[in-house]
């Protein structure tokens, strides 16, 4: 096996736990999840047990509902400091999902442009 097919297995592995790690964090079911995702609840348990993979744009939408980066899914060394939200509902709904996420990605395109921001005032 090459180092790179190596490479991508570890790469697969670790999207897999950190799915799985995001989704416990969030309180969020398998469920949930697949009802976010428009997709069958056994869809995300073969992704978070790494024999199947979800593709770009699900990660995607996994990153603004979880408040984190896509190279969250990925790297085990970056500081995870997910936003953090409260609500109060028995369940969340798929759309209680979408707003949080709509709401998610303004708060991370909000931090990304201070980035940038504050790289250019350096």
């Amino acid at each position: 096996m090459t180092r790179e097919r190596v490479s991508d297995m570890s790469k697969f592995k670790m999207i897999a736990e950190r799915m799985k790690e995001f989704r416990k964090n969030s309180g969020l079911s398998q469920a949930n999840i697949a009802c976010f995702l428009g997709v069958d609840q056994s869809l995300i348990s073969k992704a978070e047990n790494g024999e199947r993979s979800l593709s770009v744009e699900m990660l995607e939408k996994l990153a603004a509902l979880y408040g984190v980066s896509m190279l969250a899914f990925e790297e085990d060394t970056l500081p995870i400091n997910p936003l953090k939200f409260a609500l109060r509902a028995g369940e969340l709904t798929t759309a209680d999902m979408e707003a949080v996420s709509a709401i998610n990605r303004i708060a991370l395109n909000s931090e990304f442009m201070a980035d940038l921001l504050a790289g250019e005032q350096r």
